[in-house]
């Protein structure tokens, strides 16, 4: 059943560990690493297009890409209409595209605006000259045993507009030959491990400062106390107030200063805020991608928490869910990171093993983004059935955009 498949994404990063985008599938499909069967596809051409379609398609996801691997004859389904065409790659394998009238098809999709990438090429001489000019995209796997010769064979008979990405990129240093190769690449879940010997394994004097801030507002610490703290610091400011005003908090209304967004919101919203803060404001061992992810796990971990906890519940949500990657920013133990963080007791609890109120939520949000196979059993835990946890994570995808990183 179809109504059972849980959607994973992959992120495509850049040699900067910038994400420009993400391929989304289905976890069963992901698990075995074959081709998505025609039904699979065209569920998830319409779960996407569900997603990202509306009046709102073209900055839904901002100026990132979506890849959907789908069958040649979804070529010319009508399912194909609801999609936004800008920034959606349709991604096909080359075993599939043997004969003239599929070429066809791939020029008609190419010349409606969607971007085509090509997967499972063998020979790259074997690629026939009228299909690699309606190439984006072509993806060479990095278990090729000829990998770099297939990259600048590519790279030298591509026309320019072409992106040669890598694909199973599954160590660091697999991700680093692909940038000196001036490659993007799809990376798995690997940019939640960290890189040997880079990190900051202190905070910084921002966060230390924000960490402050932090305490004051559990604290109730008037506003003008705040401001004195936060005065320190005119960037953090800045940034402050333009998370505050982005379009993911949805307000009316422009903040004008910390004392204006505590009189219109109160002092809980400020402490998720300052959580956003505070992760993004690493320097040293700085991860673009790994500051996503942390945003998307807060924002996920709070949606999936939203129909079940009381407002303030989820928001502490949002703060596990962000605070659950801050180790891996800052390369220490999580037991060390809380020694310097005074969180609630839920809160901490959730961080370290996954439990308490906060816990289930946080720890699914997580299996989603590993494509853990116990996804279903813990979504089914806490009555949530496949279609909310699916939502939630394209409507937390979606607003980690409007924050602009």
């Amino acid at each position: 059943m179809l109504d059972t498949h849980f959607i994973v994404r992959e992120p495509l990063l850049n040699s900067q560990e910038r994400v420009l985008g993400y391929e989304l599938f289905w976890q069963d499909v992901a698990a075995s690493g074959r081709a998505p069967s025609a039904e699979e596809a065209l569920h998830l051409v319409r779960f996407a297009a569900e997603c990202l379609g509306g009046a709102e398609a073209d900055s839904l996801l901002g100026e990132q890409l979506v890849f959907l691997e789908i069958t040649p004859h979804l070529l010319g389904h009508p399912a194909l209409d609801a999609l936004p065409v800008r920034g959606t790659v349709l991604v096909l394998r080359a075993a599939e595209l043997a004969d003239d009238a599929t070429i066809a098809k791939v020029a008609q999709a190419r010349a409606r605006g969607f971007a085509i990438s090509l997967r499972g090429l063998v020979d790259p001489a074997m690629l026939d000259a009228r299909l690699r000019s309606e190439l984006a995209y072509l993806e060479v796997s990095m278990g090729a045993p000829d990998f770099a010769a297939q990259v600048q064979q590519h790279q030298t008979q591509a026309p320019s507009r072409l992106q040669v990405i890598a694909r199973g990129v599954n160590s660091w240093k697999a991700y680093d030959l692909s940038a000196s190769l001036s490659m993007y690449a799809f990376v798995g879940h690997l940019h939640l491990s960290p890189r040997p010997g880079n990190f900051a394994r202190e905070l910084n004097p921002a966060q230390t400062l924000i960490l402050q801030l932090m305490d004051m507002v559990r604290k109730n610490a008037e506003v003008k106390q705040l401001e004195n703290v936060l005065k320190r610091d005119p960037a953090l400011s800045y940034k402050l107030l333009r998370y505050i005003n982005s379009a993911g908090f949805g307000l009316g209304c422009e903040i004008q200063s910390l004392r204006h967004a505590v009189t219109m919101l109160g002092y809980s919203p400020l402490y998720r805020w300052l959580a956003l803060l505070l992760a993004t404001a690493t320097t040293t061992g700085y991860s673009p991608v790994l500051m996503q992810t942390a945003v998307i796990r807060g924002r996920f971990s709070e949606l999936l928490g939203a129909g079940f906890l009381p407002r303030q519940e989820a928001e502490n949500l949002f703060v596990a869910g962000m605070f659950s990657l801050l180790d891996k920013l800052l390369g220490v133990p999580m037991e060390q990171v809380l020694e310097k963080i005074q969180l609630s007791e839920s809160i901490t609890q959730a961080l370290l093993s996954r439990e308490g109120i906060y816990g289930p939520f946080l720890a699914l949000a997580e299996a989603c983004e590993l494509n853990n196979a116990d996804v279903e059993a813990m979504a089914t835990s806490l009555c949530m059935d496949v279609k909310q946890v699916n939502q939630a994570q394209m409507a937390a995808l979606a607003w980690a955009q409007t924050l602009q990183l």
